[in-house]
């Protein structure tokens, strides 16, 4: 909830601007946002975030409506199959986008043909986090070591079969030449009493769930997944500088439109995003609770998302998973 309230408060100050009513036709009523996750979670807050921000800058309602299940696909189904007419907007994930391609036997939309981006809205890396009360390890050399003389490897837990943290802990694995036991639970809020408890080993799942826990010393953040130091962890070092070079993952995400959606549409609602993300205020909040706010355009969100199919296939294939 402390999360919850911080990120609400980062909109404050553009909520307090004047309105600046759209011009053009578009949007001309209210227009409907698919959240594929339940309410509550990460990428719930950070929807409804910009939903309030959009609002005085286009001059219409953004809704939200939760749509959850089947690993986020049946939220993006969803969006996929509305009509394209500009008021129903998606958040795809690179789970959605990338992942899950290589994850699912078969996909009830295709992300190329039934999809178009918008624009990605912010990234979250992972982190390599332990507890401190019941794990030794001071920094990932140490827990690499601890791993290898452990009997049986390690465990770590994730919010579920082919989420970034699964597949991040199976690469890891992999890389250190150790057998890691994944145990997937319904997210961060059961994986961190589990880790108090000295029950789970670790976990590699978004930094954005541990921040506070970090923060007040009862979990020991021993690597980040970024490209380079999170601004408010500069003591934690990136993978490759703990020891474990191209590592660089994150469960980033962003906003789509159905296929054939109006490209009016498409470049009004970028412009707005893109004038969210240069507020300061916004983005120090953002990265306070472990997110930076973002802006890209629909070319660069389609090139990333082809840019690290490969790392992405190969997570899937060292781990196992496959989901019908």
């Amino acid at each position: 909830m402390n999360t919850r309230r911080t990120l609400l408060a980062a909109g404050a100050g553009l909520l307090a601007a004047p309105a600046v009513q759209a011009q053009g036709e578009w949007p001309n009523r209210t227009v409907r946002i698919i959240v594929p996750w339940p309410p509550g979670g990460s990428t719930d807050v950070l929807v409804r975030i910009y939903a309030e921000l959009l609002q005085p800058i286009l001059g219409q309602t953004f809704i939200i409506e939760n749509r959850p299940g089947a690993g986020g696909n049946i939220g993006i189904d969803a969006t996929a199959k509305a009509a394209p007419d500009g008021y129903t907007i998606g958040i795809a994930s690179v789970g959605h986008l990338v992942i899950n391609s290589f994850l699912y036997a078969r996909l009830p939309y295709d992300p190329a043909r039934d999809l178009v981006p918008v624009g990605i809205a912010w990234d979250l890396p992972n982190v390599v986090v332990v507890s401190s009360q019941h794990n030794p390890s001071r920094n990932l050399a140490d827990f690499t070591a601890w791993c290898r003389a452990k009997r049986g490897g390690f465990s770590y837990g994730s919010p579920g079969v082919g989420t970034t943290g699964h597949l991040t802990g199976a690469l890891f694995a992999n890389r250190i030449g150790v057998e890691g036991t994944h145990v997937p639970f319904r997210g961060a809020a059961q994986i961190i009493p589990a880790m108090l408890s000295g029950d789970l080993d670790s976990a590699l799942d978004n930094l954005a769930s541990y921040v506070p826990v970090i923060t007040e010393g009862r979990m020991r953040a021993l690597a980040v997944t970024s490209q380079n130091r999170w601004p408010t962890m500069q003591d934690v070092p990136t993978m490759a500088e703990a020891g474990v070079p191209n590592f660089v993952v994150s469960s980033w995400q962003g906003f789509v439109f159905p296929a054939n959606s109006p490209r009016a549409a498409i470049d009004r609602l970028g412009g707005a995003l893109r004038r969210i993300v240069a507020d300061q205020a916004v983005k120090d909040r953002f990265l306070r609770v472990g997110a930076e706010a973002v802006w890209s355009s629909p070319e660069d969100m389609l090139a990333r998302a082809q840019r690290e199919r490969p790392l992405w296939q190969e997570a899937v294939r060292v781990s196992g998973a496959r989901l019908e």
